[in-house]
């Protein structure tokens, strides 16, 4: 991407954001492809979907999305690396930032879900970011995002102690207090306001940071990016060969369906994706393979399906 593109930010500070995002992205995929195991064996591996948007589109820019769809323990994985530019900031990205609305843009990250076959293993999420925005003829304005956060479907006390800790790890060097911010942010941001709802057991979250200066707010980031790993593959070491049956599964498509409610209604990145035309199928592949909706089902009392609802899916400190 040309140098000062929108007018703002140099190419070798690009050139290294850029290159720290695609890195995280081979990291990850290929330390699932290692848990997925051979291929004989029923193991996946990502296919990777390189793009690009021509200058013809008023969004410029290429990414990378790799996808892994009928693994042995992944019912579908997707992880992308976008790095695009546009001429109008839409309106999900400024909340916070009126002053920025309709200005130019530019923004790099890495996102994935990560939706597995076991009921027994959480779906994950987690994503980094940096955006960088201004008005013709005034100095740019850059800041970041990201986070990380589980979902389970049935609820282990151990697992989400285990997660929360790695996410408290990863902001501890840079300030004690970072934690329990973004694990609030992260517990009120993933919140299905229409099902009175918490998306999962949380994580952390954070947006539109920049309080640090540039070199340490990207610091913070690319320590989020590069915890993540350590906090979600001994849970799924854990707990992908429990044994499950029909029932298990039922309850798994059905909590599912909350999870698409959550990516379609509220999240803020899905519609910065759509609202600046971004491309769909790389935005979407959050979205997972099946789920199920029903209506008022219930569950019996003192269930590990009740329990999931009752005790997980509630705002708590888990450390």
């Amino acid at each position: 991407m040309p140098e000062q593109q929108h007018g703002f930010n140099t190419a070798d500070t690009v050139a290294r954001v850029r290159g720290y995002l695609q890195g995280l992205q081979g990291r990850i995929t290929d330390a699932l492809e290692a848990i997925e195991g051979p291929q004989s064996q029923g193991g996946a591996r990502f296919r990777s979907d390189a793009w690009r948007r021509e200058s013809a589109s008023p969004l410029q820019g290429d990414g990378i999305t790799r996808i892994l769809e009928g693994g042995r323990v992944f019912e579908r994985a997707g992880c992308g690396f976008s790095h695009v530019s546009g001429p109008r900031l839409p309106p999900s990205a400024t909340q916070h930032r009126p002053e920025l609305a309709g200005a130019p843009f530019e923004a790099m990250g890495v996102s994935l879900v990560f939706h597995p076959r076991n009921p027994y293993v959480p779906t994950v999420h987690m994503n980094v970011r940096m955006i960088a925005a201004g008005q013709p003829g005034q100095a740019p304005v850059c800041w970041f995002g990201g986070g990380m956060d589980l979902t389970p479907y049935y609820g282990f006390d151990e697992d989400a102690v285990h997660f929360h800790r790695a996410c408290r790890d990863a902001l501890a060097p840079f300030g004690e207090g970072l934690y329990p911010r973004f694990k609030t942010w992260c517990d009120e941001y993933f919140y299905l306001k229409h099902r009175n709802e918490q998306r999962g057991v949380g994580g952390i979250f954070f947006d539109d940071f920049a309080e640090l200066g540039f070199e340490r707010s990207l610091g913070l980031t690319q320590s989020v990016g590069d915890a993540f790993l350590g906090a979600y593959l001994p849970i799924v070491q854990r707990r992908q060969d429990t044994p499950y049956g029909e029932r298990e599964r039922e309850f798994q498509l059905y909590r599912r369906g909350r999870y698409v409610e959550f990516n379609l209604v509220w999240d803020r990145g899905t519609h910065f994706g759509l609202q600046s035309g971004g491309r769909a199928e790389s935005i979407l592949l959050s979205m997972p393979p099946l789920a199920a909706w029903a209506y008022q089902r219930e569950h019996a009392p003192g269930s590990p399906e009740a329990e999931l609802t009752t005790r997980f899916l509630q705002r708590r400190d888990w450390l």
